[in-house]
């Protein structure tokens, strides 16, 4: 199965520009809406509407709150989501496609904007 995002939860995640150096994908869901495991690169995320939800990567859970405007970095992850909310999600993702130019310390991947 992939974990392209784009592949693995069509019915949530939209390509709306794409070149060599970055793809955007637009994301939209509703409360109670849920995603499949999927991987995101390096990216910079920049939230629509306001949007609870919780994500899960491996053991790890953790609930934010997002604000409409808000942008932010999302370091590399693979992640499952869920709209626990009681508003639609809408969010641009501009994921890089260059490699990350050095490894950050061990254990520093964090779940979810930065």
């Amino acid at each position: 199965m992939s974990l392209d995002p784009v592949q693995s939860n069509p019915q949530h995640y939209a390509v709306v520009y794409e070149n060599d150096r970055v793809r955007v994908l637009e994301y939209t869901d509703h409360p109670g809406d849920a995603t499949t495991p999927h991987q995101h690169p390096d990216s910079v995320m920049h939230t629509l509407s306001a949007f609870r939800r919780r994500l899960r990567s491996g053991d790890a859970s953790r609930d934010v709150d997002m604000p409409a405007g808000f942008t932010g970095w999302l370091p590399a992850q693979v992640h499952s989501g869920e709209n626990i909310g009681d508003t639609p999600t809408h969010v641009l993702f501009v994921e890089l496609k260059e490699p990350t130019p050095t490894p950050g310390p061990a254990g520093a991947a964090r779940l979810g904007p930065g």
